[in-house]
């Protein structure tokens, strides 16, 4: 008796663009946007963020901020 299997049509990776498609198409719809015209409204506002995070991470740095403090401890106080 053999028994007859299917081969799984169910794939995570195959649902994630599918799952990412419908959630722009939502997303677009919602806000009454034409996809590309969101596509790239997002990627605009991801390189405004990623330019104002290397910009502020520069400033905000552990290790530049840790020499920052020394030199003001070993300044004389006044």
């Amino acid at each position: 008796m053999s028994t007859l299997s299917r081969p799984s049509t169910f794939s995570p990776a195959g649902i994630i663009p599918w799952m990412l498609n419908l959630a722009t198409r939502m997303l677009a719809h919602s806000l009454n946007m034409p996809e590309p015209l969101l596509q790239t409204t997002g990627i605009f506002v991801f390189a405004q963020v990623q330019a104002v995070e290397n910009s502020v991470g520069k400033t905000l740095c552990p290790i530049r901020l840790l020499r920052q403090l020394l030199a003001l401890c070993r300044q004389p106080a006044r």
